[in-house]
Parts: C-alpha cells; structure tokens; sequence
C-alpha cells in the first residue's frame, strides 16, 4: 500500500479538518490546496495537476536501500518505483527532457562519475548515458537551455570549481569555465535566463557566497551574498524569486532558516522560518506549491513535507513519505 500525503488547508482559506483529501480539482465541496497555492502563484490553471514528483534515492552506510517513490496525485498517494541501478549517497538529481537523471554520488569505497536517467513510463533505470569527467559526489545538477549543468562537487579529496555541460542529442558532456569558487553541496537556480550557484563548502567552510554564470558571454560573477553560510540546502524558484531553504550552517548545525533572493534588488531577505530543521533536504514547486521534503533534523531522517504560503508568509504540515530517504533528493517532472 502507498502512503497517502495528508493535506493541512493554510489557516487563511480554511481551518483543518481531519482524514485524507485528494489533490484533486475535481472535488465538488472543497478546493485542495495545491489548487488554492495555484491560484495565490498566479500560476495559470489546467484541467488537471500534471506534475509528477519522485523522491531519489537516499543511501548511508547504515541505511543503504537507495528506494525511488513517486507521488500519484490521482490516488493521493505515494508508491514504490524502480531504484537506480547503483545504490549510492551524494547523487545529484536532475531532469531533462520528462527524465529524470542521477550523476555521481559515492558509497563508503568511492567517488562515481557514471550517470543514470530514468524512465517513467516504463519505470525503469538506464545507464547509457555518457559519465562525468571525473568522479565527484555532492554534485548540484541542473536544466538550462535543453542541456543539463553538472555543478561543482567533490572528488574524496578536495572540493571542486568544475562544470560540465551535458547535450541530450550527442550524449556528451563538455566542460565550461569554471566557477570562481570551488563548491560541494551548494544548491543551484536558473532565473532570468541566468545560472547562480548558492552556497557550499569550499572543503573547509560552509559558504554565503554566490556566483552567476552568463551562457551568453560563459563567465562567471559575483552576486549578493546570502544572509547565511549553508551548505546541503534546498533551492528553487518561486514567484520570481530564488528560495533557499534549510541545510547546515559554518558550526555543521542544521538549519530551519529560509531566505529568497530578490534579482530587481538585488538582496537576499529573510522568509519565515520552516517547522522543522532540515539538512539534506528538497525545496520544490510542485503544481503551483513550494514544499520542503525530507531532510535530517540531526536526530531523525524526516519523511515530512511542509507547504509555505507566500500570502500569510507560514508554513504548514503537508504530509509524509512512505519511507525515509537520507540524502536522497526530489525531482518534478511537468
């Protein structure tokens, strides 16, 4: 059996009720609130709630099931889907093209430069896909202009500046100019046609810097610093804006804290802050909502999910996943 995502309505449209609701908009007596989120985003409505959204893998020494689920908002449930061909920790995830692709990641011998990309009609991994340069783990994987941006990292050793860029149609990846400086864990965002990378660790701090890249010219600059140093954060944009969640600060503490990033201002300014503390965790817009997936409050692995509401500027429970996942990483397909 999946395990059903229990919705929590944000307090300014209606008080919670108890039991499950479906993330439909076909419900007669109630609005779900990723329908309500659709219409606070202003985000255009559809016949239906198309994106599908799959949690990646999730491996430790401890725990190494590496298992894939994938929410089903017909059912309101989450379902067991096919693992990656190679369990592993620190992969990057990333889609292109309604696929979605794993690049790197280590296990407790090495380092991995092979990549996967997943199928989700037929439910399945495939590994021919062209690997990294190199080796590296704590890679941050991203889609600009058709092509997949393969981001920083670690090789065991040091952190790295690297960037690869990958073309679906010749199944290559090239390198581009490199960052200006070198970053594991950090987090990633394309607004306005222009790439930032967030925070990290150089291999001895957690970072607040950032740096944008320019495909135009392909160079590299400073932008404004987060308010913050994290690393292992969630990154997405929401509204116009680049949302950065969570993570671990300098002290390796975990952190509940949320900043967004303005480009008119050009300023980072603080968001309420999440319930939970999450370290490795996913920020994501799935059908018009920002959620907060998973992640380690350093006592537990969290299988929670938590909505923000930009109107009431809170966060409510939204649920769980079926399993825990350390590590592991969500990807939406629309």
């Amino acid at each position: 059996m999946g395990q059903r995502l229990d919705v929590c309505c944000s307090a300014v449209l209606q008080e919670p009720e108890s039991g499950h609701m479906r993330i439909k908009e076909g419900n007669r007596h109630k609005e779900s609130p990723l329908s309500n989120h659709r219409k606070l985003s202003r985000v255009p409505p559809k016949d239906d709630l198309n994106d599908q959204m799959f949690m990646v893998g999730g491996w430790t020494q401890e725990d190494p099931s590496c298992p894939v689920e994938h929410f089903c908002p017909e059912y309101n449930e989450w379902k067991s889907a096919a693992r990656m061909v190679n369990s592993r920790g620190g992969v990057a995830v990333g889609t292109l093209g309604g696929r979605i692709y794993t690049v790197g990641g280590e296990d407790k011998v090495r380092c991995y430069s092979s990549v996967e990309r997943y199928d989700p009609d037929a439910d399945s991994w495939s590994t021919d896909v062209a690997p990294l340069s190199s080796p590296r783990s704590g890679v941050c994987l991203l889609e600009m202009d058709g092509c997949l941006y393969a981001i920083g990292g670690h090789d065991g050793i040091t952190a790295m500046n690297t960037v690869e860029r990958y073309d679906p149609r010749m199944n290559t990846w090239s390198k581009q100019a490199p960052m200006v400086t070198r970053r594991s864990r950090a987090v990633a965002a394309v607004l306005e046609g222009l790439l930032y990378v967030i925070g990290g660790n150089d291999g001895e701090t957690a970072l607040s810097s950032v740096e944008r890249y320019d495909p135009v010219d392909g160079t590299w600059s400073i932008s404004a610093h987060m308010l913050s140093p994290r690393e292992n954060a969630g990154c997405a944009v929401y509204l116009g804006h680049i949302y950065v969640a969570g993570g671990r600060d300098e002290l390796n503490l975990p952190l509940c804290a949320v900043e967004r990033f303005d480009p008119d201002a050009m300023r980072w300014t603080p968001v309420r802050r999440m319930r939970s503390k999450r370290d490795d965790m996913s920020l994501i817009v799935f059908n018009g909502a920002l959620l907060a997936v998973g992640g380690s409050d350093d006592v537990t692995n969290l299988k929670t999910i938590e909505v923000y509401s930009h109107e009431t500027n809170t966060w409510r429970h939204f649920g769980s996943m079926k399993s825990k996942h350390p590590g592991g990483r969500v990807a939406v397909l629309c």
